[in-house]
């Protein structure tokens, strides 16, 4: 069954990104730490992850996430179509990318993700990606890789109006090398 997931890695305080986050500044202040475990991948667990992460058939990102990232230059991984929620027009360099949709329609996207991911996952990127697709039901499982550093500032990852109270199912805790923790937990609607 296909499963739409959101990766994302977090600090024990509950930062996704550090202060001063900008366009050409997108993980803020000191936010690369948070991926430090994964590039390069270190260790069998963090190995385990990240080939999770990268088998899945689809993505569906934020535009605040795929714009600072340069659209991963048309291709996240293994040339899998990427949906990108935005209000906005498509900018120039992104208009022709062919894996590569803009659209508002949120649920539009994620039913297309998971019709062109087959029996994979999809891939969800993105913290307001992730509270728009909790409020609307479309999220399935949350992957958040623990990081123990504290920001004391920066971007949450839950935080702001509109976001339901949800019940969690925790379905996995793995110890990663480098202090890193992976938890994985179902969404229960």
């Amino acid at each position: 069954m296909t499963n739409t997931v959101l990766y994302m890695s977090m600090s024990l305080d509950g930062y996704i990104a550090g202060p001063n986050e900008t366009d050409d500044n997108g993980l803020g202040d000191g936010g690369g730490r948070l991926h430090e475990w994964a590039f390069p991948p270190q260790g069998e667990v963090n190995r385990q992850i990240l080939d999770e992460f990268m088998s899945t058939g689809a993505v569906v990102a934020g535009r605040g996430t795929f714009e600072p990232a340069q659209g991963w230059q048309g291709d996240h991984h293994d040339g899998v179509p990427i949906w990108v929620l935005s209000r906005r027009p498509v900018p120039a360099w992104a208009d022709s990318m062919p894996l590569v949709e803009y659209t508002n329609d949120i649920a539009s996207a994620f039913a297309q993700a998971r019709r062109a991911a087959g029996e994979k996952d999809v891939l969800v990127h993105g913290a307001a990606t992730a509270q728009r697709a909790i409020a609307a039901g479309l999220l399935d499982e949350i992957e958040i890789h623990l990081v123990p550093v504290l920001f004391g500032a920066g971007r949450r990852l839950f935080e702001g109006p509109g976001l339901p109270r949800r019940e969690l199912e925790r379905v996995r805790a793995l110890s990663g090398e480098g202090g890193v923790t992976h938890l994985r937990f179902r969404v229960r609607y």
